[in-house]
């Protein structure tokens, strides 16, 4: 019998309306009143201790690099370390007992998986804190529920390509005088093991969608997380044994493979013969060298080059706030965070007025340096600097010909003297320096380029996500005719393009169940979570058929 929330997820797929399984509001009416404490209090006994969850057999080793961002300092955690060879074999002792179970059960034990990682949302919360240094609403909302919900989106749509067709038919073909008859039957056959690489800012939202979607599809997994950010997807293989363990089946199905203290295992993983499928979330340099891998169906997503398209609006005002916290939001440590801010040099027409050029920056800058100074709000959108290159970097970034219209400042963090933050700058570039702007700068930075008019921003905008790729695109224009244009030109491109976006919705957000995550169509990345291709290249269909 199928699980109530799989039918209830099937049918939001399809809809595409709003759907969230998992409650985002970390509440006591909807998680309890002990819940957040019973988590912090879990987070803080597991720092300095073994992470003895899994049930993986007995390790080789205990190895542990994360460090909070918060305190800068070391959370001491250590996790069971097994050679790749060790771990790819138990993975395929398990395949045979798992890809014989129906589609069906198999997405009702990753679904009682998910309702375990549920009872965990605050201590992935914590621990998504403490090792990414995203805020702690970020923390609980992206790790928990919003995981969460994009993992159920992989188990339904696994689950709706594996069951779309019939499993048995009897064919028949009237030859005249006989009738030719066959009985014939369909497997969804799963490849093999597969990987999922994790990253250091969202381990949690970026690994859960390929690590469901290959486990749903008949597939054993090995999630191997990126060492600084271990615990919170650790956290989650742990339900996910459990799951299965309480099912009658192998731990190994799904194992945790971290890389030992001197040794990153990452290659000897995705290298290995056995492994058929692979799933990355990181820089580019690493993905084109998976991506280019022989034997292997690999889903990639890759760094990008986001763009904001300024060419007119209501109100600049609430324009510039909802960018402002656009870019400010995690101090643009995400994917989907604004880069490259096109304004023309006549400025920007709002109502019947040109606001000009210099006006809009200054704008940007005031609403960007407004929040940055607001002690209240600060902590809770920017959080801290998860990797301390991204802090050096943003200080020594030398942009040559640029003008700063506003420096890189840290914030003082209420209840951590010691975080590593750095506050949003913005440089002023022309368009003709493209070598400035046709790059990720990843981390909190504005560039601001001055176009001769709108349809130069719009070239220059799809240029970059056909070269350099794209991931999200914003556009401010009143202008029926512009708008259209930029559909066409961004949609070319593979790029998804939120128009006229103010007050509490922010082009960095991807709602599960509805939005698209990433397309595949340009180099930011080759797959899309969660499209149907997501799923049914992790299984082929094999057909069988004989005389009636």
């Amino acid at each position: 019998m199928s699980h109530p929330l799989l039918e209830t997820a099937i049918a939001a797929l399809h809809a595409r309306t709003f759907y969230a399984a998992f409650p985002e509001n970390p509440s006591p009416d909807v998680y309890g009143a002990e819940a957040d404490a019973q988590g912090r209090q879990r987070f803080d006994a597991q720092r300095g201790q073994r992470f003895t969850e899994l049930q993986q057999g007995e390790a080789t080793a205990w190895a542990g690099q994360e460090e909070s961002p918060y305190e800068q300092a070391p959370l001491g955690v250590t996790y069971p370390f097994f050679a790749p060879e060790v771990l790819v074999a138990n993975a395929q002792s398990a395949f045979d007992v798992w890809r014989k179970l129906k589609p069906a059960r198999r997405a009702e034990i990753l679904t009682e998986a998910l309702e375990g990682m549920k009872s965990r949302f605050f201590d992935i919360a914590y621990a998504t804190m403490h090792t990414t240094g995203q805020a702690f609403m970020m923390s609980f909302q992206a790790s928990g529920p919003h995981a969460a919900d994009r993992a159920l989106e992989a188990i339904a749509a696994g689950l709706e390509e594996q069951t779309r067709f019939p499993e048995a038919v009897t064919w028949e073909k009237n030859m005249g005088k006989y009738t030719l008859a066959l009985h014939k039957t369909w497997r969804a056959v799963p490849k093999g093991v597969a990987l999922v690489i994790g990253c250091s800012t969202f381990p949690t939202w970026n690994t859960v969608p390929g690590l469901f979607a290959s486990l749903v599809t008949g597939n054993p997994v090995l999630v191997k997380p990126h060492p600084k950010a271990v615990l919170p997807i650790a956290i989650v293989v742990a339900e996910v044994q459990k799951a299965l363990v309480a099912a009658g089946l192998p731990a190994h199905i799904c194992q945790l493979a971290v890389d030992a203290d001197e040794h990153l295992i990452t290659k000897d993983l995705a290298e290995h013969p056995a492994v058929k499928i692979i799933d990355y979330t990181g820089g580019a340099a690493f993905g084109e060298y998976v991506e280019s891998l022989p034997g292997k169906t690999v889903f990639t997503e890759k760094t990008g080059v986001n763009s904001i398209i300024l060419d007119s609006c209501a109100d600049l005002d609430k324009v510039a706030q909802n960018l402002a916290f656009s870019v400010s939001l995690y101090s643009g440590q995400m994917c989907t965070a604004p880069q490259n801010f096109f304004v023309p040099a006549a400025g920007v027409r709002v109502g019947e007025t040109l606001v000009p050029y210099d006006d809009v920056v200054q704008k940007l800058a005031a609403a960007v340096q407004g929040l940055a100074a607001n002690p209240k709000a600060a902590p809770h959108v920017f959080g801290a600097i998860q990797n301390p290159a991204t802090e050096a970097r943003m200080h020594s970034l030398a942009l040559p010909g640029s003008r700063t219209a506003l420096a890189h400042a840290p914030y003082e963090h209420p209840q951590f003297a010691n975080a590593r933050t750095c506050g949003p700058a913005i440089y002023e570039v022309d368009a003709t320096q493209t070598a400035q702007f046709g790059q990720e700068l990843f981390g909190p930075v504005m560039l601001v380029i001055k176009t001769q008019n709108t349809q130069q921003s719009i070239h220059l905008a799809a240029q970059l996500a056909r070269e350099h790729g794209a991931i999200s695109c914003g556009a401010y224009t009143t202008d029926a005719a512009t708008k259209e244009q930029i559909m066409d030109e961004m949609s070319l491109v593979g790029t998804p393009v939120s128009f006229n976006l103010t007050g509490g919705i922010y082009v960095n957000q991807n709602a599960g169940f509805s939005d698209f995550h990433v397309t595949g169509g340009n180099p930011a990345g080759n797959a899309s979570i969660t499209n149907p291709e997501f799923v049914i290249k992790r299984f082929t269909w094999v057909g069988f058929r004989e005389m009636a």
